[in-house]
């Protein structure tokens, strides 16, 4: 890992693991009805504060995102290896975590596969990808500048679970109780 690569354009960049998880992503928001994808993303219920502290990440998560698109794969390396399991263990995660979105009715709260061990499967497995994606580039300032937006992330699951107890009330707040915010120990 070294803290800032060179940049070049190159076949072999960070872009290829990017566009696959965005080019999967986008695909299944078109296959998907347009009520799930509403639900998706539904800011109505969250605060202000909410919404603020939640796009305070998105220039480190962009910052980042173009630094690993710019920088090669380090393939020759054992950080590459592990980064690469970390990016398909998250991107398995994810695309996982939306089926079930997809799958549950629209009156219910989501609580099948992995939500059943995470509140918030999808942005567990988001952040286990994007950490994945800097260590196959070995880049520690692409690692920093997500682990940002990682971390504003919670803002926005706060106003996600904010928007849910409202919606769905007493379901899922009993599921609440039960199932753990991140992962199964917090």
């Amino acid at each position: 890992m070294t803290i800032f690569p060179p940049l070049r354009l190159g076949w072999l960049n960070g872009w290829i693991p990017i566009l696959f998880f965005y080019g999967i992503y986008i695909l299944l928001l078109k296959i998907f009805p347009k009520e799930t994808v509403e639900r998706l993303y539904d800011r109505s219920h969250w605060t202000k504060h909410q919404g603020v502290l939640a796009s305070i990440g998105l220039p480190f998560a962009l910052a980042g995102m173009v630094l690993i698109l710019l920088t090669p794969l380090k393939i020759n390396r054992p950080v590459f290896w592990i980064g690469l399991v970390l990016y398909l263990v998250g991107f398995a995660g994810f695309v996982y975590s939306l089926l079930s979105f997809n799958t549950t009715p629209l009156d219910e709260p989501i609580t099948k596969g992995l939500y059943k061990i995470s509140r918030n499967p999808q942005w567990v497995a988001f952040a286990v990808l994007i950490i994945g994606t800097s260590l196959m580039v070995g880049s520690w300032i692409a690692f920093f500048l997500l682990l940002v937006r990682v971390i504003m992330n919670h803002f926005r699951v706060l106003g996600e679970e904010r928007a849910l107890g409202i919606q769905y009330g007493e379901s899922y707040l009993s599921y609440k109780e039960s199932v753990p915010r991140y992962l199964l120990f917090f």
